[in-house]
């Protein structure tokens, strides 16, 4: 399955983009995206532990199951100021 995954913030200069395509076999959950991001950008894996993760605009756990064509945003902790 197809999925766009938009990065924000620190995310995205990590990453050098905003947005990428990723295929992932069907069933795969948000866990199994993160895996597959954090392998490409390592330095992703600095924030595994305070990433806000949304799947079509509603934010989701790890264990969400994702769907073909779904827009995934990861986002760094939301700080006020």
């Amino acid at each position: 399955m197809k999925l766009r995954v938009l990065f924000f913030s620190v995310l995205r200069d990590i990453t050098g983009t905003d947005e990428i395509v990723l295929e992932l076999p069907a069933g795969s959950t948000m866990a199994d995206l993160l895996l597959q991001v954090e392998s490409r950008w390592p330095k992703l894996r600095d924030w595994q532990n305070s990433l806000l993760l949304a799947l079509d605009q509603t934010y989701v756990k790890r264990d969400t199951v994702l769907h073909d064509g779904a827009e995934v945003a990861i986002m760094p902790p939301v700080q006020g100021g």
